[in-house]
């Protein structure tokens, strides 16, 4: 297959890297190259399987406009936007294209949200709280990731309302740390990201998922098909 990575971040360069490991042919482009969309034209998107954007909350929207009205594949991890979700995965369908969108493309970090709606629903005297943890270039707080935990938890135990702390330190690739308390114990549930790569296979395995296919997911309704 042949994938279009929209950024040459950090993330995105790991996913170049991920995607030539799986045999994929890979094209990076900068912002820089493309702003407000301008090199996503029908012809040029034309020649790739799928786009994986990991770009900025800034620049995500004009992507996904330029890619659905062309009915590409679009793989999604840029996250601090999610005000225009809605639009987006109308557009989506209506131009026919193929969206795939999520907070984290982490398998553990899946696992870890399947865990913790189990544990607000045994667990429903407990007082919850989220502690998340990123590097400081990060822009989103809090992040997305730990607005998912808490959609998860207070929707698995609509009485919960789930504070998020969140925190921006060094370098750090991503902790997030669920903790039920009652007077009389503490349960504590953590993911923590090593590096980038987690994100990255996630995120190549959803592309190479989606290619050929139209229509809208969100990644935690199909990681199970991938991992």
């Amino acid at each position: 297959m042949l994938f279009l990575v929209l950024g040459r971040g950090k993330t995105g360069s790991v996913i170049a890297d991920v995607a030539k490991e799986r045999g994929h042919g890979v094209r990076v482009l900068g912002e820089e190259e493309n702003r407000n969309a301008s090199a996503l034209t029908g012809p040029f998107l034309a020649g790739f399987d799928a786009v994986i954007d990991f770009t900025t909350a800034e620049a995500v929207v004009h992507n996904l406009r330029a890619c659905f009205a062309n009915g590409a594949r679009v793989v999604v991890g840029t996250t601090g936007w999610y005000e225009h979700l809605n639009d987006m995965r109308e557009l989506a369908r209506r131009k026919g294209a193929g969206f795939l969108y999520g907070t984290n493309f982490s398998i553990g970090v899946q696992a870890m949200l399947r865990v913790a709606r189990e544990l607000a629903l045994a667990a429903p005297d407990y007082k919850f709280h989220i502690t998340e943890t990123h590097h400081i270039s990060k822009k989103d707080a809090p992040s997305g990731t730990a607005l998912s935990i808490r959609q998860v938890l207070e929707s698995a135990n609509p009485a919960l309302q789930v504070e998020i702390i969140s925190k921006r330190e060094g370098d750090a690739s991503g902790i997030h740390i669920i903790e039920a308390r009652t007077q009389n114990d503490l349960i504590e549930l953590k993911h923590e990201a090593f590096s980038r790569r987690g994100f990255a296979e996630g995120a190549v395995r959803a592309a190479e998922w989606l290619a050929g296919k139209t229509g809208v997911w969100e990644f935690s309704e199909i990681a199970s098909q991938i991992s």
